[in-house]
């Protein structure tokens, strides 16, 4: 009930088109029943006219069916046009609240899921959930208020036939959906999850698809793609097998209940309390009220995969963000030189001291250089930095305002990042370049790429600024994603850099023209730059060395580098 309640609220913002969705619905059910009912009196009628029985006003029943069928035709073409509306807007409003909740959780929190199961939330869950309003919200309001109707409309002439009809609707609307729901709960689960796993694995094999040719190991992924997949069938066919059976029972009730309406009804036509043609139009009308609740039992068992779909959505919703962000922002401060005093920081209350008594003081438009080895805190400090991450004790100022006063979309504002690791979306480089201002213009794009000493080599490219990256840039080198991204980085002209290992991976030529491209983006900016290559510590003004979290040593770059004993270490 938790989570339909939570469902409903997130409809709210569309409640008119689901009231009207819904609505139409109930027209055309109950022009659907009217027609089959009309027409069975009409045609029983006629025939007793023809005999000579009885005289009938020809006209007005001609044109009520007429006027029926018209209702039924355009309300059902309207009803269709006015739910898919509603539920397209819905599916829209979802993935945009889903991904406000899922933003602020990135990329602390989000590393402990898989890339695939995120997808997998996103675009399948987030579709499963209109289910909620197409095959459960409205089919059983829509049910519930046209079966109130009908048998209104019954007891007028029946009230016994009107009992039994309404017995017939609740066993077949809501006993049958009821025992599906709870016979398809399990499954349905099952289904949604194993969906989710596959989906991980065969987005984890198409990345690795290299290392797993390479391996000999494309066979084995193969056979688990195989098993995931003949996992979820089983799930399918136990969901089919209810959904056969309850359709089944449904068609049994429904013509049980009709010719026991017809024997409960001919006594009255013998003791002239209905007419012939009532009694046909009595018949009809019991058939046709199951109509009604023809979709309560696809309802109620998609309701267990609709819910466990909602709740991997809710997992991820209720997650809390890593950083806990200030109802309002500091004011900018003058000038953007970095204190660190004190700072502590781990990962987790159990968890060993990532950053340990880190002080550390860089003036606006120095340089630092971080270096140490692997595990020492460099990223750990650039997390807090970018407050993608908390830190425990100490305290960070930009200026002199703490870091903590701001919200993290504003420190991030005032950073430009270039790591090893900068992603390149898959669309064009002018498209990667306005990431970082949008409303930057061609001659913008143009100087930033001069700047970053790749103008020459993107303009000679047959498309230039329209050439197509590829999947995380796979189309350029390694040194020209880099200096593309250090062209992004210079388009957003941020006070604070923070470059994270920017040359690693590059060969020679490739590092010196991206560090020439560095130099440029260096000048006048607060710099700190982790890196363990020494060609690139050169363009710093001092060093600091780290281990376990803590800073060893430190001096000038022009110090440190002489050292030999530091070269054999780093």
């Amino acid at each position: 009930m938790k989570d339909l309640l939570r469902l409903l609220g997130l409809f709210r913002p569309y409640a008119g088109w689901i009231v009207a969705g819904t609505a139409l619905s109930i027209i055309v059910m109950l022009a659907n029943i009217g027609l089959l009912a009309l027409s069975g009196w009409f045609i029983a009628a006629m025939a007793l006219s023809g005999l000579g029985n009885q005289m009938i006003n020809y006209f007005t029943p001609a044109a009520g069916i007429r006027g029926l069928a018209i209702l039924r035709f355009s309300g059902r073409y309207i009803e269709r046009l006015v739910t898919h509306e509603a539920t397209f807007r819905l599916l829209s409003q979802l993935r945009v609240w889903f991904y406000d909740h899922l933003e602020p959780l990135a990329p602390a929190r989000l590393q402990y899921y898989r890339g695939g199961d995120l997808l997998s939330r996103i675009r399948a869950d987030i579709d499963t959930l209109d289910n909620f309003y197409l095959r459960v919200l409205a089919p059983t309001i829509a049910a519930a208020i046209s079966i109130a109707l009908a048998i209104g409309f019954m007891a007028l002439f029946s009230v016994h036939v009107a009992l039994l009809n309404l017995a017939g609707l609740l066993l077949a609307g809501v006993g049958l959906p009821l025992l599906a729901q709870r016979l398809g709960r399990a499954p349905g689960a099952q289904a949604v999850q194993m969906r989710s796993e596959l989906r991980s694995t065969v987005a984890d094999t198409v990345r690795g698809m290299g290392e797993l040719r390479i391996y000999q190991a494309g066979a084995r992924q193969g056979e688990r793609i195989a098993q995931l997949s003949g996992a979820l069938i089983t799930p399918q066919r136990r969901q089919a097998h209810i959904n056969g059976l309850s359709t089944a029972l449904t068609g049994l009730i429904t013509q049980l209940s009709m010719w026991l309406a017809i024997i409960i009804a001919i006594p009255l036509v013998a003791q002239h309390h209905i007419s012939g043609p009532v009694l046909a139009m009595i018949a009809l009308f019991v058939l046709a009220s199951f109509e009604t609740i023809s979709a309560l039992p696809l309802a109620f068992q998609t309701l267990g995969e609709t819910l466990a779909a909602a709740r991997r959505i809710f997992e991820i919703v209720d997650t809390p963000p890593a950083v806990t962000e200030p109802d309002t922002d500091a004011a900018t401060p003058a000038h953007f030189d970095l204190k660190l005093s004190g700072l502590r920081m781990r990962y987790a209350d159990d968890a060993a001291w990532a950053l340990d008594g880190i002080d550390l003081h860089v003036p606006a438009g120095d340089r630092l250089g971080i270096v140490g080895a692997t595990g020492s805190g460099k990223s750990s400090l650039l997390n807090v930095l970018l407050r993608f991450w908390d830190y425990q004790d100490g305290d960070i100022r930009i200026g002199d305002t703490p870091l903590r006063a701001l919200r993290g979309e504003t420190v991030r504002g005032w950073c430009a990042v270039v790591a090893q690791q900068t992603h390149l979306f898959n669309t064009s480089i002018r498209q990667n370049l306005l990431l970082a201002r949008p409303e930057a213009t061609e001659e913008d794009l143009l100087n930033a790429l001069r700047q970053a000493h790749i103008d020459d080599e993107i303009m000679a490219m047959p498309e230039g600024l329209d050439t197509f990256v590829g999947e995380t840039g796979t189309r350029l080198s390694g040194g020209q994603a880099r200096r593309v991204s250090i062209a992004r980085a210079l388009l957003k002209d941020a006070p604070i850099l923070l470059l994270d290992e920017p040359t690693e991976g590059l060969d020679a030529a490739s590092e010196h023209a991206v560090l020439e491209a560095l130099e440029t983006l260096m000048q006048g900016r607060t710099t700190v730059l982790i890196t363990h290559r020494p060609q690139a510590l050169r363009y710093v003004d001092d060093i600091v060395v780290m281990s376990g979290g803590r800073i060893i040593e430190r001096g000038t770059s022009a110090e440190l580098l002489e050292s030999s004993a530091y070269l054999e270490r780093f």
